[in-house]
C-alpha cells in the first residue's frame, strides 16, 4: 500500500500563488507516476498534472498550462505543485494521485489509472 498526504492548502487572491506538497509513504517503489487532480463543487474530479518517473515526463491539463509547475523530490518521496496566476475557477479540492503501473500518454488524465489516493486539500482563490 501507499499512503499519500496532501499539504499546502489555502485562501488566496486572485493573481497570487500557492505550492502544494504530497508526501508518498509506504510501498513507493510500487508506483509508476504520481500527480494531482481537482474536484470542484458540483463538478466531476479532473486531472491537472502528472510526472512519470520513468523518464520525467510530466503533463499538464491545458487548463494550467503555463500557470502552474508540478516537480520531484525523489529522495524525500515528494510531489510538488506550485499554482501561480491564481484564477478563481481554480477553487476545488486537489487531489494527489499515485500510479501502480506504467503511465502511457493516453492514460494520464484518467482517474481509473490511478490506484492510491490522498485525503484532499482545500483550495481557495478570491476574486
Amino acid at each position: 500500500q501507499v499512503q499519500l498526504v496532501e499539504s499546502g492548502g489555502g485562501l488566496v487572491q486572485a493573481g497570487g500563488s500557492l505550492r502544494l506538497s504530497c508526501a508518498a509513504s509506504g510501498r513507493t517503489f510500487r508506483t509508476y507516476g504520481m500527480g494531482w487532480f481537482r474536484q470542484a463543487p458540483g463538478k466531476e474530479r479532473e486531472f491537472v498534472s502528472v510526472v512519470r518517473w520513468s523518464d520525467s515526463s510530466i503533463y499538464y491539463a491545458d487548463s494550467v498550462k503555463g500557470r502552474f509547475t508540478i516537480s520531484r523530490n525523489s529522495a524525500l518521496n515528494r510531489v510538488y505543485l506550485q499554482m501561480n496566476s491564481l484564477k478563481p475557477e481554480d477553487t476545488a479540492v486537489y487531489y494527489c494521485a499515485a500510479a501502480s503501473s506504467y503511465l502511457a500518454a493516453t492514460m494520464v488524465s484518467r482517474k481509473t489509472t490511478y490506484d492510491y489516493w490522498g485525503q484532499g486539500t482545500q483550495v481557495t482563490v478570491s476574486s
